[in-house]
């Protein structure tokens, strides 16, 4: 098990080794696995962990339970315990380094790990949720699995998905299901829910035969093809736009409600808009 900062063995994430393979299992599903600092925190060592062990070649991720994310952690008691403890700098200068240390750099370091990594996602796969699983080289999905993208701090969607289609359900707000996010190229397999961690785990398994150090150099030659079109100056200047629009949201002409301190039900609205796409 991967030791979190806080001498914490394993509270929010499952590891282990077979095979030559690393599981890497978020385990909070009593909050649909909702992301909080000390949960990213012990993943970002869990990743750390299967990037420096020699007898781990492939690194799988999992979420335990239905749901592979609901996101960012809102304000669950663990999580506000924690910023108590830990608090951020107030102002701009704190909201920046939050969004940009605990949600854009983190992710980002896992993109770039040197070994293949994949997601098998089920469930809800909502904003950080998506956005950890863009970071995975491959993702397999269930047939039961809605992804829900937005305006968020690692801003990965033009590179899943053509900008078109990005402008579509950003400017609307709808979920896709399995299908269409294969359809569109941001999920390799859609397979059944009762089948996915067995299939994840073979095909994992079967990678994890060849040579690491040519898939190092498969994956550095696919990733760099991105990084010549300017994937890092993107994504860093669309973090920049993040900060600044949710800024945004507390101006006086602002169409944007606040509702005690937490963003607009974009969640419930974005089910709306898949379920009236899917009726119509």
């Amino acid at each position: 098990m991967t030791e979190t900062h806080q001498g914490e063995a394993g509270r929010y994430i499952r590891y282990e080794v077979a095979d030559r393979v690393a599981r890497i299992t978020v385990d909070r599903p009593e909050y649909r696995n909702a992301q909080s600092r000390l949960l990213l925190e012990e993943l970002d060592e869990a990743f750390l962990s299967a990037a420096q062990d020699p007898d781990v070649n492939v690194i799988c991720l999992f979420g335990a339970g239905d749901h592979f994310s609901a996101g960012h952690d809102l304000g669950t008691p663990d999580e506000l315990a924690d910023r108590a403890q830990r608090p951020w700098e107030p102002g701009i200068r704190g909201w920046y380094d939050r969004t940009w240390e605990q949600f854009y750099a983190n992710t980002k370091r896992w993109r770039e790990i040197s070994k293949p990594t994949v997601a098998a996602v089920q469930g809800y796969c909502i904003f950080g949720g998506w956005m950890i699983a863009s970071a995975m080289d491959v993702i397999f999905a269930a047939h039961n699995a809605m992804f829900l993208g937005s305006h968020f701090q690692y801003f990965c969607m033009p590179w899943d998905l053509h900008p078109r289609k990005v402008k579509e359900l950003l400017f609307e707000s709808r979920f896709i299901d399995a299908d269409e996010a294969c359809e569109l190229g941001l999920v390799n397999r859609v397979i059944p829910v009762t089948d996915l961690v067995e299939h994840t785990c073979d095909w994992a398994e079967r990678v994890a035969e060849n040579d690491p150090f040519q898939l190092r150099m498969m994956k550095m030659a696919v990733n760099h093809a991105e990084e010549t079109q300017g994937f890092t100056a993107h994504t860093q200047a669309a973090h920049a736009m993040y900060v600044l629009a949710r800024i945004g949201e507390k101006d006086p002409g602002s169409y944007i409600e606040q509702i005690d301190e937490k963003r607009r039900p974009m969640v419930e609205v974005a089910l709306q808009n898949y379920q009236r796409r899917n009726t119509s």
